[in-house]
């Protein structure tokens, strides 16, 4: 009797090990109330969005928010979109012409009297998304195909700025005239469009095609200095062009950030032993001519995504070292991840294969202080394939939202809140009516007792809502039913949080 009893207390408490392991794999692990979710939505030949260029507008609109509204349910926070891929723009530019992938030809604007990018905006803002404008400086072809280019094109209108390397063309990093450029093309999206942030990608000096000379000895002879070498000299003309950006749009709009996307190897360790122990074929530092360490230590970056595209164990790049490695050399800045869901079973490397791949990758970066957030690539990856593993982040890592995390420069604590003024009930929809927003982006709306909190949870957001001009905040009917008073914590364009504010939803105008 004795060893039936024993012997059934083990099978017990067998099966209950068995229940809770088996009900942790979908357990939410413990999520941060800040944390970089983002997703990067490549225009450049039509790899995420539009579909065609010569696709309807209201087609191109339609798979828009198709891409958003499937990040908005996986609780991602903000869209980081390329609107100028190769010399070209996705908006009305004094410095190129329209983008053939937006259009369906170089030069050809948009059939509609409406601002593309403005709409793009403030659609990822009624989401509750900040809208990152992605920029690549310096590619100004995407192939030798240049009799398709428009008239306004930098190639014809400044053919001495170019420089032909494997199957594209390139501005010339080296002229001081090319930088200013570049500059001007940041400093007119900056002025005239109400974005988040301006985000590069790794493409500075193009990647090392073997054989082929990158025809720059000329301009080096003329501004390199003498005790300078062609590669330094490389290296200082992306440090000019980084700090000059960063100062331009902080002079512009603070609160605008500005962040890169570097190739994931600095360098690697078998040519300087601060590098990362890794045998990238190439690395940024040396082919690419960029140096994200100075730029951090310079603090000219908001944030820093590097690309990490690699499975966790891979013996040439291991994702696993190389995060740890960025987490070692950061200062100045936000760090974020970029992950490769593009890969999941569709990659020589099987590692791929296993479901559990990315969700191994975001568990490293929660659990490696330093790492903030991470960004996915592309927007198009976990669409309408890989349910099994969409679902999985989602219960596990994703369940509830999160804020983006400020920008390393403003770490000051929360605003004052602004005058609140009434109600106005609408059919569909309630306004809030404030007397000054102007400093505002968003709205949290929680439910709430008589009694303020001083912490609202995330996990009970009923909305987070853009502000609307400079007084209203409008709140949709259906989140506020039975509800009696709510609170509003306000989000500045800094990011930052400010006092609750309850509000009697009677109190109407």
């Amino acid at each position: 009797m004795y060893v039936y009893i024993h012997m059934r207390k083990k099978f017990c408490l067998l099966l209950v090990s068995i229940l809770i392991s088996s009900c942790s794999v979908f357990k939410p692990i413990p999520q941060p109330e800040r944390e970089f979710r983002g997703f990067w939505v490549a225009t450049v030949v039509n790899i995420d969005w539009p579909k065609n260029g010569n696709d309807a507008i209201e087609k191109q609109k339609d798979d828009y928010l198709k891409i958003l509204d499937f990040y908005k349910n996986l609780n991602f926070n903000a869209a980081i979109v390329q609107i100028r891929t190769a010399g070209d723009a996705f908006y009305k530019s004094d410095f190129a012409p329209w983008s053939r992938f937006l259009t369906g030809k170089e030069g050809k604007a948009p059939d509609t009297e409406e601002s593309i990018l403005k709409w793009m905006i403030d659609e990822a803002h009624k989401r509750g998304m900040e809208f990152h404008a992605w920029l690549n400086p310096y590619r100004a072809t995407f192939d030798l195909k240049t009799e398709i280019l428009g008239p306004t094109h930098d190639f014809n209108l400044h053919p001495e700025w170019m420089l032909k390397y494997g199957k594209k063309y390139y501005y010339n990093p080296g002229l001081p005239e090319v930088r200013k450029r570049m500059v001007a093309v940041i400093d007119e999206i900056v002025a005239n469009y109400d974005v988040d942030a301006v985000h590069f990608d790794d493409y500075f000096y193009p990647y090392t095609i073997k054989g082929e000379v990158f025809q720059d000895s000329l301009t080096y002879s003329y501004y390199g200095r003498p005790d300078q070498s062609l590669e330094d000299w490389r290296r200082s003309n992306m440090d000019s062009l980084i700090k000059n950006s960063f100062e331009t749009i902080k002079s512009r709009k603070p609160w605008v950030q500005f962040g890169v996307s570097p190739f994931g190897v600095w360098k690697n360790k078998s040519t300087d032993p601060r590098g990362s122990d890794t045998q990238a074929g190439q690395t940024t530092y040396e082919n690419l001519y960029a140096d994200p360490l100075l730029w951090m230590q310079k603090g000219w970056l908001d944030y820093l995504v590097p690309q990490v595209y690699w499975s966790m164990e891979l013996p040439v790049a291991s994702h696993r070292k190389i995060v740890d490695w960025w987490a070692d050399n950061s200062v100045n800045t936000n760090l974020y991840v970029g992950n490769g869901p593009y890969k999941i079973r569709n990659n020589s490397d099987k590692a791929w294969d296993d479901k559990k791949e990315l969700p191994d990758q975001l568990t490293l970066a929660r659990n490696t202080e330093v790492v903030q957030g991470n960004v996915f690539f592309s927007a198009k990856s976990l669409m309408d394939k890989n349910d099994d593993v969409v679902k999985y982040i989602k219960r596990k890592y994703y369940k509830q939202p999160a804020l983006p995390p400020t920008s390393s420069h403003q770490k000051n604590g929360a605003k004052s809140g602004t005058n609140f003024k009434s109600v106005t009930l609408r059919n569909d929809h309630v306004d809030l009516n404030f007397s000054d927003l102007g400093d505002y982006r968003f709205a949290l709306i929680h439910p709430t007792g008589k009694k303020a909190k001083k912490h609202y949870p995330l996990k009970r957001l009923l909305a987070k809502v853009p502000v609307r001009g400079k007084n209203k905040i409008s709140v949709d009917n259906t989140l506020l039913e039975r509800k009696k008073r709510i609170a509003v914590v306000l989000i500045d364009k800094f990011g930052r949080k400010s006092e609750p504010k309850i509000i009697l939803l009677n109190q109407t105008s």
